[in-house]
């Protein structure tokens, strides 16, 4: 019998061609494999249980890096061959089958890296068929050196004949090289002359180890290093990349290094180990090497381990675990040319760290947070891209530009969603122009052509204006789609979720459909509709934007609404003299728009507490409450009843009172924060029962707080319901395009 296989998925630049060889060889069956644009084909010929295992070792045989999205088979004619070969990649067929992402060093890899004699030993571009750069050097597909950055790079005799040999773990490896004929390292540095080689590593880290800051080129564009351990290192390092209370992300040389500085589970430690290698947020000890100023005031520190031979060689010579942050300047996306980095970073590093291998594209580190219900991404980039996260019944192109801050763009092609990996807020022409760079990479991968644009309601958002002015070019139609609506669209794809569900789409701020700001709703959703059930507390934030820098602001509105009587007291602590003209400027509606956000909310409440006076990064005020909660097991809640209205609002007056009541007694601000959390739970349970609805979806950026959505799914469960939350989509706004897709795809 013969049979003609197609698969779709992660089939490129993976070993799969070579494990098809081998498992046919293995079976005694004749045939050939090749790479397609859209996906891998293939035939084989034998006895039917020959052939019956070759399938089985498909399903159940495949390479780590390798995944199966869609498989079919079909019985052809049989015909006269002499074994199993790998046959030249087709390039004429349409795109569905994405490359693989970047992967991090596989064991076998390491092992030669650290082996003295070994034609590979300490080469810092060391890589096969199973680990190394993948889409950050694709400029094309089919998936074949020629169409990666690595072209330029001209194989020797040796790599050749790896490359070329069917049963070596680096046949077809694109990245293949080796220091006779690969990339080469060199130091730049205005403090010491540059080197090259070995020579260019000792430097980087002995500037590392004297208290230096060192702009690595890493895989996915450039990082900024320091020694973590030195708290005046880390200190210059916030001074000169004007970040000074958002927590570093720290690269620890081995486990027995990261298990000095935190408690990490079985599971955090799979997490960090797997191929995509991301920043897991795990809990940090209280002592430990750490200097206090890298993880500020949160009580978790983003670590992760090497995965590239050049940060495993660094780390080991430097003897010391590093802070390692994006090589960027605020609101810009990373460097990834050496022109780049020294025209923007200059300022910052102290010296550089570079290569000669081009990066076609840049990847931040990807960002995972483990919960009971396994690993969830919170920034999907390096590692996860470009890997589809869902599959929709639509055939329809759609082209989604997502939202305006942690922005994403998703395109929905044959079925699967796939969205880009983390851009950025769209706030610099370089992330606007990198976003549509973006793009049109993904278009050209996929050879889509968007038959429809789904975009934000918000017409001011950069992506929200990119997307008129494609629908009016491409002549296609343009659907907007609340954001909101979005967050929970994105959870219902990723679950395939059908029919009508109950969404918690709790975050900071969104235009809602009546032109309103949105922040603390409850949805409910089926296909591409929803109707507005319920509501947080409604509040004015007076001077808009600046009340989620500012997080007294939120809290005077909040008094101004829900608790006048205490207006004064509070207001003249924050803003002294100038509580006139704030008060006026919310009587007369002045620059004082009307909020439900569950953000703000949080940032009002912190206020309160005076536990965060100015906020500098995202989610800050938010991030102390949940510390603070958190040292604290639940007692009591506050009272916050539904109103009877439809939508229903939460009675923020009552909340409010027992909060200021607690605060008038000395109530410990710990103490304060856990109830604050557990009203928002059983808010969220009371809700939950009177839309009467078994399944209820929990996204948005809130819900990245741990204390508040595990409690929430607990007592949900404990009350019969089904509770569903993003895994694979991060709930922030960087799932935002994959709702919108969703959405789109079935409007």
């Amino acid at each position: 019998m013969r049979l003609a296989i197609v698969v779709r998925g992660t089939v490129q630049g993976v070993g799969f061609r070579p494990f098809v060889h081998q498992a046919a060889a293995r079976y005694g069956l004749s045939g050939w494999v090749k790479n397609g644009r859209d996906a891998v084909r293939l035939e084989v010929q034998g006895g039917s249980e020959q052939v019956a295992s070759f399938e089985r070792a498909l399903a159940f045989e495949l390479p780590p890096p390798a995944e199966i999205s869609e498989l079919s088979c079909e019985h052809v004619p049989e015909r006269e061959e002499i074994g199993f070969r790998i046959m030249a990649s087709d390039a004429d067929a349409p795109v569905d089958s994405l490359l693989p992402p970047d992967l991090a060093l596989c064991a076998d890899c390491w092992r030669e890296v650290e082996t003295p004699g070994d034609r590979r030993h300490r080469y810092p571009f060391t890589n096969c068929a199973r680990c190394g750069p993948r889409y950050s050097i694709a400029e094309a597909l089919p998936y074949d050196r020629e169409n990666t950055s690595m072209r330029v790079f001209e194989m020797c005799k040796d790599c050749a004949a790896e490359y070329e040999n069917i049963a070596d773990r680096r046949h077809h490896a694109q990245p293949i090289a080796c220091p006779r004929c690969g990339p080469e390292l060199s130091w730049i540095s205005r403090k010491s002359e540059p080197a090259r080689g070995k020579h260019a590593l000792a430097r980087a880290a002995h500037a590392l180890a004297s208290g230096q800051i060192v702009a690595l080129r890493g895989i996915g564009g450039f990082q900024l290093l320091v020694d973590a351990t030195n708290a005046a290192a880390v200190a210059r390092l916030r001074t000169r990349k004007h970040r000074p209370h958002k927590p570093f992300a720290v690269m620890f040389r081995d486990e027995r290094a990261l298990a000095e500085s935190a408690r990490v589970t079985d599971a955090e430690l799979a997490a960090l180990r797997g191929t995509e290698a991301p920043i897991v947020l795990v809990r940090r000890h209280d002592t430990g090497p750490l200097c206090s100023g890298v993880c500020a005031q949160s009580p978790y520190v983003g670590a992760l381990l090497p995965y590239s031979p050049l940060h495993g060689l660094l780390l080991a010579e430097v003897g010391r675990p590093l802070v390692c942050t994006s090589g960027n300047l605020s609101n810009e996306p990373i460097c990834i040319t050496i022109a780049q980095a020294q025209a923007r970073l200059s300022d910052i590093a102290d010296g550089f760290l570079t290569h000669n291998r081009p990066i076609v594209r840049p990847l931040d580190d990807s960002v995972v947070q483990l919960s009971r219900r396994g690993p969830v991404v919170l920034r999907r980039a390096r590692g996860f891209a470009p890997r589809t996260v869902a599959r929709i019944q639509s055939e329809l192109d759609v082209l989604a530009v997502g939202a305006h801050m942690k922005s994403t763009l998703t395109i929905a092609h044959r079925g699967a969603l796939i969205p880009s990996q983390h851009l950025g807020d769209l706030e610099s022409p370089e992330t606007r122009a990198l976003f549509e760079r973006t793009l049109q990479d993904l278009c050209a991968f996929l050879d889509a052509r968007p038959e429809r644009i789904a975009c934000d309601l918000h017409p001011e958002y950069a992506s929200s204006r990119l997307a008129e002015r494609l629908a009016a070019e491409w002549q296609v139609p343009l659907i907007r789609v609340q954001h909101h609506h979005a967050h929970i669209a994105a959870c219902m794809a990723e679950h395939a979720l059908d029919g009508a569900v109950l969404g918690l789409a709790w975050d900071g701020v969104g235009l809602g459909s009546d032109g309103t700001i949105w922040g603390g709703e409850a949805l409910v959703c089926e296909g591409a509709s929803f109707r507005r059930f319920a509501q947080l507390p409604s509040f004015p934030l007076p001077g808009g934007d600046r009340a989620s820098r500012e997080p007294e602001r939120a809290a005077l509105g909040a008094l101004f609404e829900l608790a006048p009587d205490q207006l004064e007291l509070y207001g003249r602590r924050w803003f002294g003299a100038k509580l006139g003209l704030q008060i006026a400027a919310l009587e007369r509606g002045l620059n004082s728009p009307f909020c439900s956000s569950a953000g703000r909310l949080f940032d009002a409440v912190a206020a309160l507490l005076g536990v965060c006076e100015l906020v500098t990064f995202e989610g800050q005020a938010a991030i102390a409450l949940e510390s603070l909660a958190a040292e604290c097991e639940r007692d009591t809640v506050y009272p916050c009843p539904l109103s009877q209205d439809a939508p229903a609002s939460a009675d923020g007056r009552l909340l409010l009172a027992g909060i200021l009541a607690d605060i008038a007694a000395d109530v410990p601000v710990a103490r304060i924060a856990r109830r604050f959390h557990d009203t928002l739970i059983e808010l969220g349970v009371a809700i939950a029962q009177r839309a009467g609805l078994p399944r209820v979806v929990l996204s948005g950026g809130c819900f990245q707080n741990r204390l508040l959505l595990e409690g929430l799914e607990q007592r949900l469960a404990q009350e019969g319901f089904s509770v569903y939350a993003p895994q694979r989509v991060p709930a922030n706004d960087g799932g935002i395009s994959v709702g919108q897709a969703f959405v789109a795809a079935q409007t």
